[in-house]
């Protein structure tokens, strides 16, 4: 009896689970809440939070990222309204706290029912993500794996949380880096109005850093390989 309310109990928290993040979808895409997913709506309410703004940004962030809303969406409007340093800062705690969250709710809703359609045959995978969680997440966050989609679907493995987060914060840095200091120098040369700084290096170096990111995920394969 208590195996077979065990099993029932994944089964629903795992239905829980499915419910959520089509109801997360549908309500994105699919209703009045999609017209003020845009950068000239949200970017309008962050400015209008004034001091509170990089607070109002994290918690939107964090949601957004829990809610499927994109998160090249998030980042450009980080970049854009706060720059590429403040910026980088602002989106990589809203990515942190976001990811965070969905882990937990892809631990606690779907980990039991994936734990029990776990045969041998993928229990040793299953063993070997927990042992190595630290170098699998960041090996996928390096590689660009689609972020929303591995915060849950982590939380349906053996990984630890520490180790989770940790790849994670590691993982992400880079390319979180790239994307908000390119953002953030293109809006600072267009907001200043003097179009001769697009001839200097810091455009240059962010343009060259953002071309180089698109190279990282063969970089980071051709090595695994190599040592493979």
């Amino acid at each position: 009896m208590p195996v077979e309310k065990s099993a029932s109990g994944g089964k629903l928290k795992a239905l829980f689970l499915g419910l959520f993040i089509a109801g997360a979808i549908m309500l994105i895409r699919y209703t009045p809440v999609k017209d003020f997913i845009t950068a000239e709506a949200l970017g309008a309410f962050l400015r209008s939070a004034g001091y509170w703004a990089p607070l109002v940004y994290i918690v939107t962030y964090a949601v957004g990222v829990c809610l499927f809303i994109p998160g090249t969406l998030l980042t450009g409007l980080g970049a854009a309204i706060f720059g590429p340093y403040w910026g980088f800062l602002w989106v990589w705690i809203g990515a942190m706290i976001g990811s965070a969250g969905a882990f937990v709710i892809g631990r606690t809703l779907g980990r039991e029912f994936a734990a029990s359609l776990i045969g041998d045959r993928l229990k040793k995978y299953d063993e070997a993500i927990q042992r190595n969680g630290f170098a699998t997440v960041l090996y996928l966050r390096l590689v660009y794996f689609p972020f929303t989609p591995m915060n849950f679907g982590m939380g349906l493995t053996r990984v630890r949380f520490a180790d989770y987060l940790a790849g994670t914060g590691l993982g992400i840095i880079v390319g979180t880096f790239i994307f908000t200091f390119f953002i953030g120098t293109i809006k600072d040369v267009w907001a200043s109005g003097n179009w001769g700084e697009l001839i200097s290096f810091k455009v240059f170096f962010s343009i060259a850093l953002f071309v180089f990111s698109f190279f990282i995920p063969r970089i980071i394969k051709r090595v695994k390989g190599e040592q493979g």
